[in-house]
Formats: C-alpha cells, sequence, structure tokens
C-alpha cells in the first residue's frame, strides 16, 4: 500500500527537493530573531532584515522565469538549493552588517530560483490533477515544520548557532546535489531559445488570457487568504502574547499544531479533486470563517480553542492555494515559466503587503477588529468566486 496520495512522479521529485530545503532552513529560521539579539540588532533591524529578504523574491522572480527559458531549470534550482547553504555558511562568519545584508537579498534571490523553477517543472509537464500535484507540493514541508525546529533547539543547545548553522550548511549542499539528479530529466524540455521582449509579452499574455478565462477574479480571492497568511506570519506571535501567553506555550502551541496538521493535510490531499475554482472558493470560505471567528471570540479564546481555529485556517489555506496553482497550471500551460513566476511572486509579495499594513492598522483598529473584518472580506470573496466561470 502506497503511503502517499496518487502523484504524479515529477511532482513528488519537486516536493522531496522541497522537504529537505524547508527543513535545513526550518533548522534555524524559528530562532533566527534570537540570533540577530545576539548580534545586538533593534528591532527595528530585525523587521528589516525580513524585508530584504522577501521583497528580492517578488522582485527576482520574473527574471528566474527568463532564466528558465536558456538554463535548465534543474540546474537553477539546485543553484537556489546551493544558495541557501552559502546563506548558511555567511551566517557562520557575520564578516560586517553591510554584507549581512548583502547575505538576506542573496537568500531572496535563491528562493526564487528555486521555487520558481521547480514550479516551471511542475507547470510545464502536463499534470494530470495540478491541483492535487500542489497541494502536495505545499503540505509536504510541514514535516520540517514539525520536526527542524526541535532538531535545531537540541544543535543550538549543544553546539550554538555555530552548530546549526554548520548543519544546515551540509544538508542544504546534499540536498543541491539530490535537486539536480533527480529533476535533470523532467526539466530539459523547458530550455528554449527565447528573447526578454518575449518573456515580457508572454505576461501580457498571461494577464490577457486570465482576464478573458475569467481567472482573475479567483486570483485576487486567493491572494486574499495569502496576505492574512502575511499577517499571522509576522504578527500572530504578537496576538498570542497579547493573550497574555507565556514563550513556552507559544513553542508548544506551535509544535503541536505542525504534528496535528501533518496526517489532516495528507487527507486534504487525498481529497481534493480536479476543481480549481471549486478548491478557491471553498478554502476561501474557510479560512474566512476561522479568520471571522478568532477575531469575534477574542475575549474568550484559550489554547484549545485557538487550536482548532488555526487548524481549520491551515487547511483552508492548503486549498485555496492548490486551486491557485492549479488554475494557473491548466490555463497557462503555454507558459510554464512565466506563469511559474507569477505564482511564486505572490507569497512573498502577500506577506510584505500583510506585515506592512497590518503595522499602520494594528494600532488604530486592534486585532480582533481586524481578523472579523478580513474574515468576512475573504469569507464573502470566496461565495461569490463560487460562481465564477473559467473558460
Amino acid at each position: 500500500m502506497n503511503i502517499f496520495p496518487q502523484i504524479e512522479r515529477v511532482a513528488k521529485n519537486v516536493t522531496f527537493v522541497h522537504l529537505p530545503l524547508m527543513f535545513s532552513y526550518k533548522l534555524f529560521s524559528l530562532y533566527f530573531p534570537l540570533y540577530l539579539l545576539e548580534k545586538n540588532f533593534s528591532l527595528a533591524q530585525v523587521g528589516y532584515t525580513n524585508f530584504l529578504i522577501y521583497l528580492p523574491i517578488a522582485l527576482f522572480s520574473p527574471i528566474a522565469g527568463y532564466l528558465n527559458h536558456k538554463i535548465n531549470p534543474a540546474i537553477l534550482a539546485s543553484l537556489g538549493v546551493l544558495g541557501y547553504g552559502l546563506y548558511s555558511l555567511g551566517m557562520i562568519f557575520f564578516p560586517n552588517l553591510f554584507v549581512f545584508y548583502l547575505l538576506q537579498v542573496m537568500l531572496g534571490i535563491s528562493a526564487a530560483l528555486f521555487f520558481v523553477s521547480s514550479r516551471a517543472i511542475m507547470m510545464g509537464s502536463n499534470l494530470k490533477n495540478p491541483d492535487k500535484a500542489f497541494a502536495f507540493f505545499y503540505s509536504i514541508p510541514s514535516y520540517a515544520d514539525a520536526f527542524a525546529p526541535a532538531v535545531g533547539a537540541l544543535l543550538i543547545w549543544k553546539f550554538g548557532f555555530v552548530g546549526v548553522f554548520a548543519a544546515s550548511v551540509v544538508f542544504q549542499i546534499i540536498t543541491s546535489i539530490y535537486c539536480f539528479f533527480s529533476l535533470r530529466k523532467d526539466s530539459g524540455k523547458l530550455t528554449e531559445e527565447i528573447k526578454v521582449t518575449e518573456s515580457a509579452k508572454n505576461y501580457s499574455e498571461i494577464f490577457k488570457t486570465m482576464k478573458v478565462k475569467g481567472g482573475l477574479p479567483l486570483i485576487f480571492t486567493s491572494f486574499l487568504v495569502l496576505i492574512i497568511a502575511g499577517f499571522n506570519n509576522t504578527f500572530f506571535v504578537l496576538f498570542l502574547n497579547n493573550l497574555h501567553w507565556s514563550q513556552n506555550q507559544i513553542l508548544i502551541f506551535n509544535s503541536l499544531l505542525s504534528l496535528a496538521y501533518l496526517p489532516i493535510s495528507y487527507l486534504v490531499v487525498k481529497m481534493i479533486k480536479k476543481k480549481s475554482v471549486a478548491n478557491i472558493s471553498y478554502g476561501n470560505q474557510i479560512v474566512g470563517a476561522f479568520t471571522f471567528i478568532l477575531g469575534a471570540l477574542t475575549n474568550f479564546l484559550n489554547f484549545y480553542l485557538v487550536f482548532v481555529i488555526m487548524l481549520g485556517k491551515n487547511i483552508g489555506g492548503l486549498i485555496t492555494n492548490s486551486g491557485r496553482s492549479g488554475l494557473l497550471t491548466s490555463k497557462l500551460k503555454k507558459y510554464p515559466e512565466e506563469s511559474a513566476a507569477v505564482d511564486t511572486i505572490f507569497s512573498p509579495l502577500s506577506t510584505a503587503l500583510g506585515a506592512l499594513v497590518g503595522g499602520l492598522i494594528i494600532g488604530p483598529l486592534g486585532y480582533p477588529l481586524i481578523f472579523a473584518l478580513s474574515g468576512v472580506l475573504i469569507f464573502t470573496c470566496g461565495l461569490f468566486s463560487k460562481k465564477s466561470t473559467v473558460v
């Protein structure tokens, strides 16, 4: 009996590179702010560091999409993984502040190379059920979320941050080699001669195609979910702190949430059908409903209720994201490199927007009202998107 859902080989190969990549990165990412504070960074500098990582992902993704026309995507994805390793190596030596900030930009570029190239390989492989394939791609790194922080904490306790960065370097080098040899057979056919002007024209065609086929409203509604996810990534820990949770409670909560999400996400992936519109619509409604509940019941929240709410939100986000990527894959088969770049831009751009807007409105509005209003907006968009007709 196969322990994995019925996923096509290319999707499995790409996902099994994604898993060790995220495991290696998440060995230290949860504790990275502590590392920065150890280096006498201010809170403003910690925020600026995250900005320098996510913005280059969004800005460099179109360039990575163009490079996928010229260079075998397996090579580009491997270089992206290797960039993660060089970043960890740079954190060990930490030469000066200028180089440190350059390394953050390099990490963003490396992430763009890997995620655009890996998505391009999947989008260019004529997947029979792209929604399910991308659901697998998005869900399997949850194993890294569940186990890597525990391993990283042990390494930091025993060897300090130097030890955890060194372990990450070794993992990333091995993953980079594995990435090239496992993906090269699936990616060579994407390489072609194309000019920059042709690639730019392809982006214009993507917009026109999605507009004509009715996909733009669906893309917009899925983008709303990612903005809320970006807001949570930046401020949810502070929200829990406002609820007077201790640091240990927050760490235990995140670990248990990741562990519980694993088997449930497995079942969700198995159940996802080749219906992108329905996946986006239902996913948005789930996220919207649980987000509204989070805001409406803020004064009554306890550990268990927050746990159920966040589990529901994560499941809804998985369904929506798989539907968005599946829609782009099925409707933009002629432009796998450009559609992969567009798909990659969503997450870092939404994280930046969620953090930026959230920082401006938390003070005057407060967490409860932000969650309640955004929940209503997302649920309503999801409800109306169900009626969308995609040609």
